[in-house]
């Protein structure tokens, strides 16, 4: 029995080389950009370390644990920013965590049909109004409110528990850390809660289906069927708003009091590595002065990278359970 042959057209042919080679260009390019940005990161940090050392070789150590901040007698310490930075950030994940957690259940579980998309659309929107507009927002609007109305009750109530209280000691302000955690907590709601809300709707609905059946209730499908199959996007979620109330400058700036000294009530001012950067950099006089800034800005570096390495270990680690 003859076996039959059958010819590859030389067009057929040609179309495949050239695919190959377009191929090759593409993946060249592709790593020639994903160079550029390590490029890029690598001077951004030579540059970071470079502007820094001046302020490292004078202070040591002790730049990272010293409150003292005075340009006249040129004695810098980041203290104060870094304690500022890390008590607002968390401040902002303890109450942004579970209202965006709510919001983006409510969209995906409760929610009405016709109100689904118009909910999301204005929750998504709240990313896009400038951080300044939030910041004179918070000055002229939540400052008096948390003045006269949530402080006074904090005091009142919590500021009276042993230990606890000491968190909302002294004269209410409306101007200090717990306002600004206020401001940071809205900022990164819509980016937790919209991550979240994209995340739950990629379960599968016969999951969720299969589960009420079984009479489960919705509390029980949230916990035992939703939350198990989107755990490394909802964290994923929670990271990203974290990395935004880090860096966060502006609004921060308008309404934290700009402080730098370290007070253990979260009514009292403060300030961030953010704010300070933001204040005096372009007032900075002197190497010395000019130096330590660059240093607050090297220490803002490297505890988001820190974070980000974190995250990305509990990421692997989650990834590795699920494939369990």
């Amino acid at each position: 029995m003859a076996t039959e042959v059958v010819a590859v057209p030389r067009a057929q042919t040609h179309r495949r080389g050239a695919g190959g080679a377009g191929d090759a260009i593409f993946r060249a390019l592709t790593f020639a950009f994903a160079l550029l940005v390590l490029l890029i990161l690598g001077g951004i940090i030579i540059s970071l370390v470079d502007g820094a050392l001046p302020a490292l070789r004078q202070f040591g150590f002790g730049f990272f644990v010293a409150t003292a901040w005075n340009p006249v007698t040129e004695k810098f310490g980041a203290l104060a920013p870094i304690y500022g930075t890390l008590v607002t950030s968390a401040i902002a994940m303890l109450i942004g965590i579970p209202v965006a957690f709510g919001i983006a259940l409510f969209i995906t579980e409760l929610s009405p049909v016709w109100l689904k998309r118009p909910l999301a659309t204005m929750i998504e929107l709240l990313a896009a109004i400038p951080s300044i507009i939030y910041g004179i927002w918070g000055l002229f609007v939540l400052a008096p409110f948390v003045q006269e109305y949530i402080e006074p009750a904090l005091i009142n109530t919590i500021g009276e528990v042993p230990g606890i209280g000491t968190l909302f000691a002294g004269p209410p302000l409306g101007i200090g850390v717990l306002t600004a955690g206020f401001i940071l907590a809205i900022m990164v709601l819509p980016f937790i809660s919209s991550v979240m809300h994209e995340v739950f709707e990629t379960v599968p609905a016969v999951l969720k289906e299969s589960t009420y059946a079984l009479g489960a209730t919705t509390t029980e499908v949230v916990w035992q069927v939703v939350l198990p199959f989107t755990r490394i996007g909802v964290f994923g979620g929670i990271l990203l708003g974290l990395g935004r109330a880090l860096g966060e400058t502006m609004a921060v700036t308008f309404v934290i009091g700009n402080s730098n000294h370290i007070s253990a009530s979260i009514l009292q001012p403060g300030t961030t590595i953010s704010a300070a950067l933001a204040n005096e950099f372009t007032e900075a006089v002197g190497d010395l002065y000019l130096s330590s800034l660059i240093a607050l800005g090297l220490i803002l570096f490297v505890i988001t990278f820190i974070v980000l390495a974190i995250a990305k270990l509990l990421l692997i680690r989650l990834e590795k359970q699920a494939g369990r």
